[in-house]
Protein backbone atom coordinates (compact mmCIF):
# COMPACT_ATOMS: atom_id res chain seq x y z
CA UNK A 1 0.00 0.00 0.00
CA UNK A 2 0.99 3.49 -0.17
CA UNK A 3 1.73 5.76 2.96
CA UNK A 4 -0.82 8.68 3.86
CA UNK A 5 1.29 11.60 3.81
CA UNK A 6 1.84 13.61 6.48
CA UNK A 7 1.19 17.55 6.33
CA UNK A 8 3.65 19.89 6.18
CA UNK A 9 2.58 20.86 10.11
CA UNK A 10 2.43 17.76 11.21
CA UNK A 11 5.16 15.59 9.69
CA UNK A 12 4.42 12.66 11.65
CA UNK A 13 2.19 9.84 10.72
CA UNK A 14 0.75 6.78 12.35
CA UNK A 15 -0.65 3.61 9.90
CA UNK A 16 -2.93 1.04 10.58
CA UNK A 17 -1.68 -0.82 7.96
CA UNK A 18 -4.34 -3.11 6.01
CA UNK A 19 -4.07 -6.69 5.16
CA UNK A 20 -2.04 -7.22 2.25
CA UNK A 21 1.11 -8.52 0.92
CA UNK A 22 4.35 -7.34 2.46
CA UNK A 23 6.26 -4.54 0.85
CA UNK A 24 9.95 -4.78 -0.71
CA UNK A 25 12.68 -2.89 0.26
CA UNK A 26 12.53 -0.81 -2.51
CA UNK A 27 8.73 0.04 -2.12
CA UNK A 28 9.72 0.79 1.72
CA UNK A 29 12.54 3.02 0.39
CA UNK A 30 10.68 4.86 -2.47
CA UNK A 31 7.94 5.67 0.39
CA UNK A 32 10.51 7.06 2.16
CA UNK A 33 11.62 9.35 -0.43
CA UNK A 34 8.49 10.38 -1.26
CA UNK A 35 8.52 12.03 2.54
CA UNK A 36 11.87 13.10 1.66
CA UNK A 37 10.61 15.32 -1.37
CA UNK A 38 7.91 16.34 0.64
CA UNK A 39 10.43 17.61 3.34
CA UNK A 40 12.51 19.90 0.98
CA UNK A 41 9.32 21.21 -0.62
CA UNK A 42 8.78 22.88 3.02
CA UNK A 43 11.99 23.98 3.40
CA UNK A 44 13.56 21.02 5.59
CA UNK A 45 16.55 19.08 4.62
CA UNK A 46 15.51 16.37 2.51
CA UNK A 47 15.31 12.77 4.47
CA UNK A 48 12.47 10.67 4.85
CA UNK A 49 11.54 7.74 7.11
CA UNK A 50 9.18 4.78 7.69
CA UNK A 51 8.47 1.99 9.69
CA UNK A 52 7.29 -1.69 8.70
CA UNK A 53 6.37 -4.12 11.16
CA UNK A 54 4.90 -7.31 9.48
CA UNK A 55 5.61 -5.98 6.15
CA UNK A 56 3.75 -3.05 6.47
CA UNK A 57 4.17 0.88 6.94
CA UNK A 58 2.66 1.71 10.49
CA UNK A 59 4.49 5.16 10.80
CA UNK A 60 6.46 7.64 8.51
CA UNK A 61 8.42 10.90 9.31
CA UNK A 62 10.56 13.45 8.12
CA UNK A 63 12.60 16.25 8.94
CA UNK A 64 10.85 19.03 10.68
CA UNK A 65 13.62 20.77 12.91
CA UNK A 66 13.42 24.36 11.51
CA UNK A 67 9.14 24.25 11.57
CA UNK A 68 9.12 22.29 14.74
CA UNK A 69 11.60 24.53 16.49
CA UNK A 70 13.28 21.48 17.56
CA UNK A 71 16.19 19.86 17.45
CA UNK A 72 14.74 15.90 17.66
CA UNK A 73 12.71 16.57 14.63
CA UNK A 74 14.82 14.28 12.63
CA UNK A 75 12.97 11.75 10.16
CA UNK A 76 13.58 8.71 11.69
CA UNK A 77 12.62 9.99 15.22
CA UNK A 78 9.50 11.62 14.20
CA UNK A 79 8.75 8.64 12.82
CA UNK A 80 9.77 6.13 15.64
CA UNK A 81 7.79 8.39 18.03
CA UNK A 82 4.69 7.49 16.04
CA UNK A 83 4.96 3.73 15.65
CA UNK A 84 5.24 3.95 19.47
CA UNK A 85 2.18 5.68 19.55
CA UNK A 86 0.42 3.58 17.72
CA UNK A 87 1.85 0.58 19.07
CA UNK A 88 1.62 1.70 22.49
CA UNK A 89 4.83 0.81 23.56
CA UNK A 90 7.92 2.35 23.39
CA UNK A 91 9.95 -0.77 22.23
CA UNK A 92 9.08 -1.63 19.10
CA UNK A 93 10.38 -5.30 18.67
CA UNK A 94 10.44 -6.77 15.07
CA UNK A 95 10.05 -3.73 13.65
CA UNK A 96 11.99 -2.11 10.50
CA UNK A 97 13.16 1.52 9.38
CA UNK A 98 13.52 2.65 5.69
CA UNK A 99 15.35 5.98 5.86
CA UNK A 100 17.11 8.09 2.75
CA UNK A 101 20.15 9.14 4.70
CA UNK A 102 22.47 7.36 7.43
CA UNK A 103 21.20 8.34 10.86
CA UNK A 104 23.28 10.54 13.05
CA UNK A 105 24.63 9.50 16.67
CA UNK A 106 21.14 11.03 18.06
CA UNK A 107 18.69 8.70 16.10
CA UNK A 108 21.26 5.42 15.87
CA UNK A 109 20.65 5.46 19.66
CA UNK A 110 17.00 5.63 19.35
CA UNK A 111 16.63 2.80 17.02
CA UNK A 112 19.31 0.33 19.30
CA UNK A 113 16.79 1.79 22.32
CA UNK A 114 13.72 1.07 20.58
CA UNK A 115 14.99 -2.31 20.04
CA UNK A 116 14.06 -2.05 15.81
CA UNK A 117 15.24 -5.57 14.10
CA UNK A 118 16.42 -3.71 11.37
CA UNK A 119 17.62 -0.30 9.54
CA UNK A 120 18.10 0.44 5.95
CA UNK A 121 19.17 3.53 4.71
CA UNK A 122 20.31 5.09 1.27
CA UNK A 123 23.00 7.85 0.95
CA UNK A 124 26.03 7.73 3.46
CA UNK A 125 26.74 11.07 5.72
CA UNK A 126 30.44 11.84 5.39
CA UNK A 127 29.70 14.02 8.32
CA UNK A 128 27.98 12.51 10.84
CA UNK A 129 26.22 9.30 10.10
CA UNK A 130 26.79 7.29 12.82
CA UNK A 131 26.19 3.48 10.96
CA UNK A 132 29.80 3.57 9.69
CA UNK A 133 30.77 6.47 7.84
CA UNK A 134 31.94 8.52 11.32
CA UNK A 135 31.57 5.69 13.84
CA UNK A 136 29.08 2.61 13.98
CA UNK A 137 27.07 2.28 16.88
CA UNK A 138 25.21 -0.54 15.26
CA UNK A 139 28.73 -2.74 15.65
CA UNK A 140 29.39 -1.93 19.29
CA UNK A 141 28.96 -5.30 20.49
CA UNK A 142 28.73 -4.23 24.15
CA UNK A 143 25.50 -2.89 23.86
CA UNK A 144 22.43 -5.04 25.13
CA UNK A 145 20.75 -5.14 21.36
CA UNK A 146 21.90 -5.80 18.54
CA UNK A 147 20.26 -4.11 15.34
CA UNK A 148 21.26 -5.37 11.83
CA UNK A 149 21.81 -2.13 9.14
CA UNK A 150 22.31 -2.09 5.66
CA UNK A 151 22.83 0.75 3.36
CA UNK A 152 22.90 1.95 0.04
CA UNK A 153 19.02 1.14 -0.72
CA UNK A 154 18.59 3.38 -3.63
CA UNK A 155 21.55 5.57 -2.30
CA UNK A 156 21.71 7.26 -5.74
CA UNK A 157 18.61 8.57 -5.95
CA UNK A 158 18.59 9.76 -1.95
CA UNK A 159 22.09 11.88 -3.02
CA UNK A 160 20.75 13.36 -5.53
CA UNK A 161 17.91 14.74 -3.82
CA UNK A 162 20.16 16.22 -1.35
CA UNK A 163 22.09 17.95 -3.88
CA UNK A 164 19.45 18.86 -5.81
CA UNK A 165 18.12 20.98 -2.15
CA UNK A 166 21.71 21.94 -1.17
CA UNK A 167 22.33 23.35 -4.88
CA UNK A 168 19.00 25.48 -4.70
CA UNK A 169 19.60 26.67 -1.43
CA UNK A 170 23.07 28.02 -1.87
CA UNK A 171 21.60 29.89 -5.37
CA UNK A 172 19.03 31.29 -2.83
CA UNK A 173 21.39 32.65 -0.87
CA UNK A 174 23.25 33.77 -3.24
CA UNK A 175 20.61 36.21 -5.05
CA UNK A 176 19.90 36.99 -1.67
CA UNK A 177 23.15 38.35 -1.45
CA UNK A 178 23.11 40.17 -4.49
CA UNK A 179 19.97 41.32 -3.79
CA UNK A 180 21.26 43.02 -0.65
CA UNK A 181 24.60 43.80 -1.67
CA UNK A 182 24.61 45.09 -5.58
CA UNK A 183 27.85 44.41 -6.96
CA UNK A 184 29.27 47.99 -8.18
CA UNK A 185 29.94 48.62 -12.12
CA UNK A 186 33.86 49.40 -10.78
CA UNK A 187 34.54 45.79 -9.07
CA UNK A 188 34.45 42.44 -8.99
CA UNK A 189 32.86 39.37 -7.03
CA UNK A 190 34.02 36.18 -7.03
CA UNK A 191 31.48 33.46 -7.35
CA UNK A 192 30.44 31.85 -4.74
CA UNK A 193 30.78 28.19 -5.86
CA UNK A 194 34.58 29.00 -5.72
CA UNK A 195 34.35 28.74 -1.95
CA UNK A 196 32.21 25.60 -1.95
CA UNK A 197 33.81 22.73 -0.04
CA UNK A 198 36.75 24.11 1.60
CA UNK A 199 38.79 21.80 4.18
CA UNK A 200 39.04 23.39 7.69
CA UNK A 201 36.52 26.36 6.24
CA UNK A 202 32.91 26.04 7.59
CA UNK A 203 31.92 28.89 8.84
CA UNK A 204 28.60 30.92 7.02
CA UNK A 205 29.44 34.41 5.41
CA UNK A 206 28.35 38.11 7.30
CA UNK A 207 28.28 41.12 4.84
CA UNK A 208 28.27 44.88 5.11
CA UNK A 209 28.51 47.22 2.64
CA UNK A 210 26.68 50.36 3.65
CA UNK A 211 30.38 51.20 6.00
CA UNK A 212 30.66 55.01 5.06
CA UNK A 213 34.47 53.98 3.34
CA UNK A 214 32.75 51.54 1.12
CA UNK A 215 30.27 53.30 -0.80
CA UNK A 216 28.56 50.37 -1.78
CA UNK A 217 31.20 48.05 -2.04
CA UNK A 218 30.81 44.23 0.12
CA UNK A 219 32.72 43.59 2.87
CA UNK A 220 32.61 40.06 4.18
CA UNK A 221 34.39 38.59 7.59
CA UNK A 222 33.46 35.70 10.08
CA UNK A 223 31.91 36.41 13.43
CA UNK A 224 30.97 33.21 15.34
CA UNK A 225 30.72 33.26 19.46
CA UNK A 226 28.83 31.48 21.86
CA UNK A 227 24.71 33.13 21.06
CA UNK A 228 23.29 34.05 18.18
CA UNK A 229 24.56 37.96 18.44
CA UNK A 230 27.75 37.20 19.87
CA UNK A 231 27.17 39.67 23.05
CA UNK A 232 28.10 36.91 25.61
CA UNK A 233 31.93 36.12 24.83
CA UNK A 234 34.07 38.02 27.41
CA UNK A 235 36.26 38.24 24.52
CA UNK A 236 35.87 39.02 21.28
CA UNK A 237 39.38 37.71 18.78
CA UNK A 238 39.77 40.19 16.16
CA UNK A 239 41.90 37.84 13.47
CA UNK A 240 43.34 40.36 10.64
CA UNK A 241 44.85 38.49 7.63
CA UNK A 242 47.64 39.70 5.25
CA UNK A 243 48.90 39.26 1.62
CA UNK A 244 48.11 37.45 -0.18
CA UNK A 245 45.56 35.15 2.19
CA UNK A 246 42.25 35.72 3.47
CA UNK A 247 40.06 34.85 6.56
CA UNK A 248 40.74 31.08 5.46
CA UNK A 249 44.36 31.47 7.39
CA UNK A 250 43.00 31.58 10.61
CA UNK A 251 40.67 28.27 10.28
CA UNK A 252 43.53 26.06 12.80
CA UNK A 253 43.67 29.56 15.14
CA UNK A 254 39.48 29.84 15.53
CA UNK A 255 37.91 26.94 16.50
CA UNK A 256 40.32 26.78 19.76
CA UNK A 257 39.16 30.42 20.66
CA UNK A 258 35.49 29.16 20.27
CA UNK A 259 35.90 26.51 22.46
CA UNK A 260 36.69 28.73 24.82
CA UNK A 261 34.01 30.48 25.04
CA UNK A 262 35.13 33.27 22.88
CA UNK A 263 34.08 35.68 19.88
CA UNK A 264 35.77 35.62 16.65
CA UNK A 265 35.12 38.16 14.34
CA UNK A 266 37.87 37.57 11.19
CA UNK A 267 37.28 40.05 8.23
CA UNK A 268 38.73 40.09 4.51
CA UNK A 269 40.31 42.71 3.46
CA UNK A 270 38.83 44.82 0.64
CA UNK A 271 40.01 42.94 -2.86
CA UNK A 272 40.69 39.64 -0.96
CA UNK A 273 38.32 36.42 0.23
CA UNK A 274 34.85 36.80 -0.42
CA UNK A 275 34.86 40.94 -0.56
CA UNK A 276 34.60 42.36 -3.58
CA UNK A 277 37.57 43.60 -5.97
CA UNK A 278 38.55 46.91 -7.06
CA UNK A 279 39.47 46.23 -10.86
CA UNK A 280 41.25 49.51 -10.49
CA UNK A 281 45.19 49.27 -8.54
CA UNK A 282 44.66 53.14 -7.53
CA UNK A 283 41.60 52.21 -5.07
CA UNK A 284 43.94 50.41 -2.84
CA UNK A 285 45.65 52.69 -0.02
CA UNK A 286 47.37 52.63 3.41
CA UNK A 287 44.63 55.00 4.97
CA UNK A 288 41.16 53.32 2.81
CA UNK A 289 41.78 50.00 4.26
CA UNK A 290 42.76 51.26 7.85
CA UNK A 291 39.58 53.44 7.65
CA UNK A 292 37.68 50.55 6.68
CA UNK A 293 38.82 48.38 9.58
CA UNK A 294 37.81 51.23 11.70
CA UNK A 295 34.15 51.55 10.80
CA UNK A 296 33.74 47.93 10.59
CA UNK A 297 35.25 48.05 14.15
CA UNK A 298 32.68 50.63 15.28
CA UNK A 299 29.52 48.95 13.30
CA UNK A 300 30.26 45.84 15.60
CA UNK A 301 30.96 47.64 18.51
CA UNK A 302 33.43 45.24 19.44
CA UNK A 303 34.64 45.34 22.79
CA UNK A 304 37.32 43.25 25.07
CA UNK A 305 38.97 42.76 21.61
CA UNK A 306 41.81 40.68 21.59
CA UNK A 307 44.08 41.95 18.65
CA UNK A 308 45.29 39.28 16.31
CA UNK A 309 47.30 40.43 13.34
CA UNK A 310 50.19 39.14 11.06
CA UNK A 311 51.59 40.65 8.00
CA UNK A 312 49.01 43.07 6.56
CA UNK A 313 47.22 42.42 9.47
CA UNK A 314 49.79 43.90 11.94
CA UNK A 315 50.74 46.99 9.69
CA UNK A 316 47.37 48.01 9.68
CA UNK A 317 45.44 46.52 12.45
CA UNK A 318 48.55 47.71 14.86
CA UNK A 319 47.11 51.44 14.01
CA UNK A 320 43.58 50.56 14.95
CA UNK A 321 43.75 50.55 19.02
CA UNK A 322 44.92 53.85 19.80
CA UNK A 323 41.84 55.26 17.96
CA UNK A 324 40.23 53.92 20.33
CA UNK A 325 41.96 52.25 23.30
CA UNK A 326 39.35 50.95 25.54
CA UNK A 327 38.43 48.72 23.14
CA UNK A 328 41.21 46.90 23.07
CA UNK A 329 42.36 44.47 25.98
CA UNK A 330 45.28 42.26 24.14
CA UNK A 331 47.29 41.97 20.92
CA UNK A 332 48.51 39.08 19.51
CA UNK A 333 51.29 39.56 17.31
CA UNK A 334 52.83 37.22 14.54
CA UNK A 335 55.57 37.92 11.80
CA UNK A 336 54.61 41.95 10.85
CA UNK A 337 55.87 45.06 11.72
CA UNK A 338 54.85 48.64 12.19
CA UNK A 339 56.09 50.66 9.02
CA UNK A 340 57.07 54.33 10.20
CA UNK A 341 59.41 55.37 7.50
CA UNK A 342 62.38 56.10 9.80
CA UNK A 343 64.18 52.81 9.20
CA UNK A 344 64.76 51.03 6.15
CA UNK A 345 62.45 48.24 5.34
CA UNK A 346 63.84 44.67 5.79
CA UNK A 347 66.24 43.16 2.88
CA UNK A 348 63.87 40.29 2.65
CA UNK A 349 60.78 42.46 2.05
CA UNK A 350 62.67 44.18 -0.47
CA UNK A 351 62.89 41.31 -2.27
CA UNK A 352 59.71 40.08 -1.55
CA UNK A 353 58.55 43.46 -3.20
CA UNK A 354 60.55 43.12 -6.15
CA UNK A 355 59.51 39.25 -6.52
CA UNK A 356 55.74 40.52 -6.38
CA UNK A 357 56.65 43.80 -9.43
CA UNK A 358 58.00 41.05 -11.59
CA UNK A 359 55.64 38.05 -11.02
CA UNK A 360 52.37 40.08 -10.18
CA UNK A 361 50.42 36.78 -11.14
CA UNK A 362 52.60 34.67 -8.95
CA UNK A 363 50.81 30.92 -8.01
CA UNK A 364 49.64 31.73 -4.48
CA UNK A 365 48.72 28.18 -4.17
CA UNK A 366 52.58 27.31 -4.93
CA UNK A 367 53.77 30.05 -2.30
CA UNK A 368 51.80 28.31 0.24
CA UNK A 369 53.41 24.84 -0.29
CA UNK A 370 56.73 25.81 -0.30
CA UNK A 371 56.82 27.31 2.75
CA UNK A 372 54.58 24.80 4.37
CA UNK A 373 54.96 21.34 3.42
CA UNK A 374 52.19 20.15 6.09
CA UNK A 375 49.71 21.51 3.77
CA UNK A 376 47.33 19.57 1.60
CA UNK A 377 47.18 19.85 -2.14
CA UNK A 378 43.60 21.52 -1.66
CA UNK A 379 44.42 23.75 1.33
CA UNK A 380 47.15 25.49 -0.75
CA UNK A 381 44.65 25.72 -3.72
CA UNK A 382 41.92 27.41 -1.18
CA UNK A 383 44.13 30.33 -0.81
CA UNK A 384 43.77 31.15 -4.90
CA UNK A 385 39.59 30.08 -4.39
CA UNK A 386 39.39 34.43 -4.52
CA UNK A 387 41.24 34.78 -7.47
CA UNK A 388 39.91 32.97 -10.64
CA UNK A 389 41.75 35.07 -12.92
CA UNK A 390 43.78 38.46 -12.88
CA UNK A 391 41.39 40.72 -13.19
CA UNK A 392 40.63 39.71 -9.33
CA UNK A 393 44.64 40.45 -8.30
CA UNK A 394 45.04 44.09 -7.96
CA UNK A 395 44.89 43.74 -4.62
CA UNK A 396 47.51 41.14 -4.77
CA UNK A 397 49.51 43.55 -6.96
CA UNK A 398 49.47 46.57 -5.35
CA UNK A 399 50.11 45.77 -1.77
CA UNK A 400 53.80 45.01 -1.68
CA UNK A 401 54.43 48.67 -2.54
CA UNK A 402 51.87 50.04 -0.58
CA UNK A 403 54.07 49.30 2.63
CA UNK A 404 55.33 53.23 3.96
CA UNK A 405 58.99 53.11 2.82
CA UNK A 406 59.29 56.98 3.75
CA UNK A 407 58.19 59.36 6.40
CA UNK A 408 55.98 60.98 3.49
CA UNK A 409 54.62 57.51 3.05
CA UNK A 410 50.90 56.98 3.25
CA UNK A 411 50.46 55.63 6.41
CA UNK A 412 53.79 56.34 7.68
CA UNK A 413 52.51 59.45 10.39
CA UNK A 414 49.83 57.09 11.99
CA UNK A 415 52.09 54.30 12.02
CA UNK A 416 54.40 56.45 13.99
CA UNK A 417 51.68 57.31 16.45
CA UNK A 418 50.83 54.31 16.86
CA UNK A 419 54.17 53.01 17.84
CA UNK A 420 53.84 55.66 20.94
CA UNK A 421 50.75 54.35 21.68
CA UNK A 422 52.56 50.95 21.77
CA UNK A 423 55.45 51.79 23.62
CA UNK A 424 54.08 54.54 26.12
CA UNK A 425 50.08 54.08 26.33
CA UNK A 426 49.50 50.61 25.92
CA UNK A 427 47.98 48.86 29.29
CA UNK A 428 46.71 45.29 27.77
CA UNK A 429 48.30 41.69 27.35
CA UNK A 430 50.65 40.89 24.89
CA UNK A 431 51.45 37.73 23.10
CA UNK A 432 54.06 37.43 20.49
CA UNK A 433 54.46 34.28 18.10
CA UNK A 434 57.03 34.10 15.71
CA UNK A 435 57.61 31.57 12.79
CA UNK A 436 61.51 31.67 12.77
CA UNK A 437 61.68 30.30 9.06
CA UNK A 438 60.12 33.43 7.73
CA UNK A 439 62.89 35.22 5.43
CA UNK A 440 60.46 38.55 5.06
CA UNK A 441 59.12 39.15 9.00
CA UNK A 442 61.08 36.61 10.94
CA UNK A 443 63.46 36.93 14.01
CA UNK A 444 65.18 40.11 13.45
CA UNK A 445 62.34 42.21 12.35
CA UNK A 446 60.05 40.84 15.26
CA UNK A 447 62.47 41.36 18.41
CA UNK A 448 62.71 45.16 16.73
CA UNK A 449 59.13 45.31 16.73
CA UNK A 450 59.28 43.69 20.24
CA UNK A 451 61.31 46.62 21.74
CA UNK A 452 58.34 48.84 20.63
CA UNK A 453 55.23 47.33 22.07
CA UNK A 454 55.73 48.05 26.57
CA UNK A 455 56.11 44.95 28.86
CA UNK A 456 56.24 42.56 25.59
CA UNK A 457 56.98 39.17 27.57
CA UNK A 458 59.33 36.62 25.57
CA UNK A 459 58.17 35.62 22.04
CA UNK A 460 57.02 32.23 21.32
CA UNK A 461 59.19 30.93 19.06
CA UNK A 462 57.72 28.14 16.26
CA UNK A 463 60.92 26.85 14.68
CA UNK A 464 58.71 24.82 12.16
CA UNK A 465 57.04 27.84 10.75
CA UNK A 466 57.28 30.48 8.09
CA UNK A 467 56.21 33.71 7.62
CA UNK A 468 52.22 32.15 7.54
CA UNK A 469 52.97 31.18 11.24
CA UNK A 470 48.82 30.44 11.86
CA UNK A 471 49.11 27.26 9.82
CA UNK A 472 50.75 25.87 12.67
CA UNK A 473 48.58 27.89 14.75
CA UNK A 474 46.85 25.63 17.49
CA UNK A 475 49.35 26.32 19.99
CA UNK A 476 49.57 29.88 19.48
CA UNK A 477 45.61 30.04 19.90
CA UNK A 478 45.80 27.20 23.02
CA UNK A 479 48.13 30.00 24.54
CA UNK A 480 46.26 33.04 23.85
CA UNK A 481 43.51 31.62 25.60
CA UNK A 482 45.52 30.85 28.36
CA UNK A 483 47.01 34.45 28.84
CA UNK A 484 43.63 36.30 27.38
CA UNK A 485 40.96 33.53 28.74
CA UNK A 486 40.30 35.18 32.18
CA UNK A 487 39.85 38.24 30.65
CA UNK A 488 36.32 40.18 30.99
CA UNK A 489 34.18 43.10 30.73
Amino acid sequence: MSPSQPSPADPTTPHKPDRQASMTDHEAMAAALALAREGARAGEVPVGAVVLKDGQIIATGRNAPLGAHDPTAHAEITALRAAAQLLGNYRLDGCELFVTLEPCAMCSGAMLHARLKRVVFGAADPKTGAAGSVVNLFANRQLNHQTHVEGGMMAQQSTALLQDFFNHRRSQQRQEAQMNHPLRDDALRTPDAQFDNLPGYPWPPNYVSNLPSLAGLRMHYLDEGPDPKNKGAPITYLCLHGNPAWSYLYRKMIPVFLQAGSRVVAPDLMGFGKSDKPKKDGVHSFTWHRQTLLELVERLDLRNVVLVVQDWGGLLGLTLPFAAPERYKGLLVMNTTLATGEVPLSPGFVAWRDMCAKNPAFDIARLFGRGNPQMSPQECAAYMAPFPDAGHRAATRVFPAMVPEFAESDGAAVSREAQAFWTHRWTGKTLMAIGTQDPVLGLPVMRQLQSMIRHCPEPLLLDQAGHFVQEHGEPIAQAAVALFGAQSS
